[in-house]
């Protein structure tokens, strides 16, 4: 069961459109963004480097990059201490590759994933005492290492904090205390008393900034200032990976780094999407999203993630290659490793979990790295907040993935007395605890859930009923003006009622793609294509419409299945013959009249 929302928001749609040149269709799609008036609309189409926000404006980025320079100077050795998915690799390379570009004895470590967990840790920290470092700089992490922050004091070392996580808190009198660690400066927007305009950039982006700001001190300008635009490309790719919202600073950012990574001048990259078969003037933030960034994480899931950052790192092609092709068999075993993870935890919410508004799992054999993931996709299934846990012996490992009406990191801190380790955002988090505590902390959780039958309703958003004699391939082109598309910018969706089925066939050599002969009730008739669930697809319009339709569906006859369906335009092309088309991302069969 879905609920379908249509969007109903007003606005002189005609108007606007004369106005910015553009079909009316793209102010409604804009106007369903959030976007009102003209100069806003027409920034959003226009949009440029211009738009990004004075890295100034971050608290503390001044005073972290006068100190940084102070060691550099002296002649310090200084720790990079980033994390091991792909921002945290991004960061890392980033921060790296600036400090060295300024003359600094600079290294790189990153906990491992298994070993040490997230974030900075006294292992890592007295190992850079070892090595003679009086600097540490994390990236990606470290603004809940209250403890670690001490250490490093302890020991003499100075720290400086760069990262985007929620900041920690404890609620007294109905009110949030913010609890920070000790560092000389912290970097991270998310600090209630930051100015910086926009808080939903990724740590990699934070990076990024305290890069430019650096540049800027040392008045790196010329051959400096193209070497740090160099790197839009790496923070684009930590902002799609890491499913930050592509809005405001971060689409800029991310257009424009994909215009860049389509040229790409880093030999680990292009050797990376060489590996993985794309077509690198293609790119897109769907190709960062789903198969370049599971790769790189792919290196701290199963290796570590230091050969990913080796591979960003490599000049020699030869090298690079071999290095991406190794990552890229890391993250196909990764795959398989998950279906069997999903598959095991689906296997128990069916047997006694259905009644749960949050699911909490714990799985037996499973990788720990892959928490996370098979989280996200049990999340998906049922839609409801889910956490996956594992056993590590010592402890259980959890991480969480949530749905929109569930704040997971507010309400799983009201139950953090129960964890050793935790942090996390309001869409997923990460934690630790003991087996005792089990079955209280799931039960605490459930009863504080505030969690209503609806809020566990998917729902469709849909930008406009859009009948498809509207479609061209103009059309089609334009709405690419929006993109890029992902988390807080979804794709257009656009739905229609009352399609009739001329004939359905199974394609694919695994028998995955479902395409459909449509036509509407004006007579137009188009191709479709559904890669989701066929059986489940076949199943609905058997139950509805009875077995005998389905079957004359498929063998091309008359019948009388009749369905509705959100879908996104497309473009086939075919021996350079195109076409339009419907991609399927949703359905729904009325029932028969």
């Amino acid at each position: 069961m879905e609920r379908w929302i249509l969007a109903t928001k007003k606005a002189d749609f005609t108007g606007l459109g004369k106005a910015l040149g553009v079909d009316p269709v793209l102010v409604r799609l804009m106007r369903n963004r959030g976007l009102e008036t003209f100069e806003e609309m027409d920034a959003w189409l226009h949009a440029d480097l211009s738009g990004l926000h004075n890295p100034y404006l971050l608290k503390d980025v001044e005073k972290a990059a006068r100190i940084i320079i102070s060691h550099i100077k002296a002649g310090h050795r200084i720790m990079i201490a980033n994390d091991f998915d792909c921002d945290g690799i991004s960061s890392g390379y980033i921060l790296q590759s600036c400090l060295e570009n300024l003359g600094a004895d600079v290294y790189v470590d990153t906990p491992d994933r298994i070993q040490d967990g997230y974030g900075i840790n006294n292992r890592l920290i007295q190992a850079a005492a070892d090595q003679g470092a009086a600097l540490i700089i994390t990236c990606d992490n470290g603004i809940a290492a209250l403890e670690q922050a001490e250490f490093a004091a302890s020991l003499g070392i100075e720290l400086i904090i760069t990262d985007h996580h929620e900041v920690p808190f404890v609620e007294e009198n109905g009110e949030k205390r913010y609890i920070l660690p000790r560092a000389a400066a912290i970097v991270n927007p998310k600090q209630p008393d930051c100015p910086y305009p926009f808080n939903g950039i990724c740590g990699a982006v934070v990076a990024f900034k305290l890069m430019q700001v650096l540049y800027d001190i040392q008045n790196i300008q010329d051959v400096g200032s193209e070497y740090l635009w160099n790197f839009l490309e790496i923070a684009a790719m930590a902002t799609v990976a890491d499913v930050m919202e592509l809005r405001d600073e971060n689409r800029i950012l991310v257009r424009y780094g994909l215009e860049q990574m389509r040229h790409t001048k880093n030999v680990g990259l292009k050797a990376l999407i060489d590996a993985n078969q794309l077509k690198q003037d293609r790119i897109s933030s769907y190709h960062i999203g789903f198969v370049i960034g599971p790769c790189l994480n792919a290196s701290g899931r199963l290796s570590t993630a230091k050969k990913a950052l080796w591979l960003l790192q490599e000049h020699n092609p030869e090298k690079a290659a071999e290095m991406a092709q190794e990552l890229k068999k890391l993250n196909d075993a990764r795959k398989d490793m998950t279906a069997k993870g999903v598959e095991q935890a689906r296997a128990l919410v069916e047997q006694s979990m259905l009644s749960s508004k949050v699911l909490v799992v714990l799985l037996e054999n499973c990788h720990e790295s892959l928490a996370g993931i098979i989280a996200g996709r049990i999340r998906e299934y049922y839609n409801r907040p889910t956490i996956i846990l594992v056993d590590t012996g010592k402890v259980l490992k959890g991480s969480g993935r949530s749905i929109p009406a569930y704040d997971m990191f507010t309400k799983v801190s009201k139950h953090k007395h129960y964890l050793t380790r935790f942090g996390g955002h309001a869409m997923a988090c990460g934690f630790s605890l003991l087996y005792e505590n089990l079955q209280p902390f799931i039960q605490a959780l459930n009863n504080d859930c505030g969690l209503t039958d609806k809020d566990l309703i998917p729902i469709v958003n849909i930008d406009i009923q859009l009948p498809i004699g509207y479609l061209s391939e103009t059309l089609i082109h334009a709405i690419e003006l929006l993109a890029p598309y992902g988390n807080g910018n979804p794709h257009p969706l656009f739905a229609e009622k009352g399609f009739t089925v001329d004939q359905a066939r199974i394609l694919g050599v695994n028998r995955n793609v479902l395409k459909l002969k449509l036509r509407d009730r004006r007579g137009l008739t188009i191709d479709g294509l559904y890669f989701g669930d066929i059986d489940a697809f076949n199943n609905q319009i058997a139950n509805t419409f009875g077995p005998e339709q389905l079957e004359r569906m498929y063998s091309g006859q008359k019948n009388q299945v009749e369905l509705l369906l959100a879908y996104e335009p497309d473009i086939n092309e075919y021996r350079g013959v195109t076409s339009l088309q419907l991609v399927i991302k949703h359905y729904d069969v009325p029932k028969p009249r």
